[in-house]
């Protein structure tokens, strides 16, 4: 773990980080509109296992009813198209920014540098949830055992551990910044 955190740390400088931030805001302002409504129009608006925080394998199945064919078909278009690049978007952000963050906030050598490993649970539970329910809307009406358990699993810990990334990222920046305010204080 040490490995991959220092490893993530030093690939992770201030401009690369900015440069992170701009491809998270614009990938907000101009692919995810565009992909929500085209989600909107092929599922009829209905609800979306991705968007939701919980639901069981009995309303996972309920969607793929109510998607039809061509919005499940969508649906599955979307998870390896749109959903490959979405997440690794916003882990390219998390795992930059936390990094640049932790750096000016914590001590080289403390444990809690580690925490910039945080982005990487919500990549991989976002994979997870993507390639459960696509295999669930690709095989419906037949039930797809197990990956019907899985994705609302994925879901939830992915929204779980996602917005945990977001929190400490908050929470690092903010230490960077008083510890920054402070060393600027002692200098005069």
């Amino acid at each position: 773990m040490q490995r991959v955190s220092r490893f993530i740390d030093r690939v992770s400088p201030g401009w690369l980080a900015l440069l992170a931030v701009l491809v998270f805001i614009a990938f907000i302002a101009l692919v995810l509109p565009a992909e929500s409504a085209k989600a909107a129009a092929a599922s009829g608006g209905v609800e979306s296992p991705d968007t939701s925080f919980f639901y069981s394998p009995a309303d996972l199945y309920r969607m793929a009813e109510e998607f039809g064919e061509a919005g499940r078909a969508a649906y599955v278009r979307a998870r390896f198209s749109f959903d490959i690049i979405w997440p690794l978007v916003y882990s390219f952000f998390l795992l930059t920014a936390t990094s640049w963050a932790a750096r000016k906030a914590v001590p080289t050598d403390s444990r809690w540098r580690l925490l910039n490993l945080a982005p990487l649970p919500p990549l991989l539970f976002d994979y997870l949830e993507n390639v459960s329910a696509a295999l669930v809307m690709a095989r419906y009406p037949r039930t797809t055992a197990v990956f019907d358990w899985l994705a609302p699993a994925a879901t939830i810990l992915k929204w779980i551990t996602l917005s945990a990334a977001f929190v400490l990222l908050v929470v690092v920046l903010i230490l960077a910044f008083t510890r920054s305010i402070h060393a600027r204080k002692n200098k005069h």
